[in-house]
């Protein structure tokens, strides 16, 4: 086998084909014994084994692409395999970091994120338990270039970003703000502060990133089962639209329709009786088949909620999130916790209302995600969560009453289902929720007054 060394570095074909000789090999297996010693620690190893000993460079954070001459940017990323034999990611895409001062003076075009990732070599590998990182299987290699449709919402995805950035609201960014294209913290626990323009508070240092169902959509796209999960909204001709406005403007047109109108209008056979009823009318409404997953959503890991309104437009319930194991919330952090995250995805919200003969009717949609200053507000709510399961009071956790956005109450079958607390007794499942209040005044309304 030729050495890296041999190939022309001006050559991305060459480079690409010399990368997929990894496929389905272990980096000890293609690069010998002589990598067991190979002096790299910490979360990206595999990737800094990979550009040493197969590779021949220095693992470096220059701006450049890392094959400059090719103009193509090496990345690798770990893998799991769920339980229908498919690859999904197990994070997002990591990129290079964004400079808070720099941005303000460029385009997309000469963005840092631009000139260093236009063109992706992509090295994905699955690690497996008891393994040493060397002999983790390389399942997938490809390169990647963003197809127009997905470049059109990655350039407003990155000119959201560079306006929160130039606004002096660095601090503020959040998963939720765009689609495909985020900005992801990057650092130690300290979060490695910065400076930014415009505002004396240092902003947390963070990186471009591709969300983890965009990446999800590449693994498909790579595998070849692409056409086989989802279904598209936006198709690569139509490179001038985007997500919200294609999606509100098929909603609008059935707005004041019953859910079995909607179904007649749509010349559709559904089942109402499964839970998922209005998650497949969501995806009837958007020309979706229903055995396949929305595209755009799926790749901008966005969370639909259907929620259903009382006469006074007060929701019928408040929203649920997953539940959380008592010895396990204690360990982390509220910048690490899983309630954090997905507060910071971005939501789609979709309103039905009960007419006087109980039947339900489509009111309003809306995509949004939670401001920086209620999720200031909800880490009070996850502090005093953690704080009194620590002090043995896990059956008194926050109520409604005491917070305007969010509370803690069980969420489980009956009372014996249940987790066991840091103090070894059994407590009933709990879970956060954001109260049915704030939900309409911030979330519905908002979607009343955008018409």
């Amino acid at each position: 086998m030729k050495r890296f060394s041999e190939i022309d570095k001006t050559d991305a074909s060459a480079i690409i084909e010399f990368t997929k000789i990894l496929r389905k090999q272990s980096l000890r297996q293609i690069c010998g014994d002589e990598i067991i010693n190979h002096g790299y620690s910490g979360k990206g190893n595999f990737g800094q084994i990979l550009e040493k000993f197969y590779f021949e460079y220095e693992p470096n954070s220059n701006s450049e692409p890392d094959f400059k001459e090719a103009g193509l940017e090496l990345k690798s990323s770990r893998l799991k395999i769920i339980k229908s034999n498919e690859f999904h990611a197990k994070e997002r895409l990591s990129l290079n970091i964004i400079d808070y001062i720099e941005i303000a003076n460029q385009s997309f075009c000469t963005s840092s994120f631009w000139t260093k990732n236009a063109h992706l070599l992509l090295v994905f590998y699955h690690p497996e338990k008891d393994k040493a990182i060397f002999d983790y299987l390389i399942k997938l290699v490809d390169d990647w270039n963003f197809p127009p449709a997905d470049l059109v919402i990655i350039k407003k995805d990155w000119e959201l970003i560079k306006a929160k950035v130039v606004a002096g609201k660095a601090h503020e960014l959040s998963g939720g703000d765009t689609f495909y294209l985020g900005a992801c913290t990057k650092g130690g626990k300290g979060g490695n502060p910065r400076n930014q323009p415009n505002s004396e508070l240092l902003a947390k240092q963070r990186a471009y990133s591709l969300k983890r169902g965009y990446v999800n959509h590449i693994i498909a796209s790579i595998a070849g089962n692409e056409s086989e999960i989802y279904g598209r909204l936006i198709d690569n001709s139509s490179v001038a639209q985007d997500i919200e406005s294609v999606v509100t403007t098929k909603f609008q047109q059935y707005y004041g329709k019953t859910t079995d109108e909607i179904i007649v209008l749509l010349d559709i056979s559904i089942n109402k009786s499964p839970k998922n009823f209005h998650a497949n009318l969501t995806k009837a409404i958007l020309g979706i088949q229903l055995d396949k997953e929305i595209a755009e959503f799926e790749k901008a890991d966005i969370v639909v909620k259907t929620v259903r309104l009382k006469e006074n437009d007060l929701p019928k319930e408040d929203i649920s999130f997953p539940t959380f194991k008592y010895k396990e919330i204690i360990k982390e952090t509220w910048d690490e916790s899983q309630f954090k995250e997905i507060l910071e995805h971005k939501f789609f919200f979709v309103f039905y209302q009960e007419n006087s003969e109980k039947q339900l009717v489509l009111k309003k949609v809306l995509f949004w995600n939670m401001p920086y200053s209620d999720i200031q507000k909800v880490k009070k709510v996850w502090l005093e969560t953690v704080k009194r399961i620590k002090d043995g009071r896990s059956a008194d956790l926050p109520k409604k009453s005491e917070h305007s956005i969010s509370h803690v109450r069980p969420h489980a079958q009956n009372a014996n289902d249940t987790y066991e607390t840091p103090q070894g007794d059994y407590v009933v499942k709990k879970c956060f929720w954001l109260n049915s209040q704030y939900i309409r005044d911030n979330i519905y309304l908002t979607a009343c007054r955008a018409e």
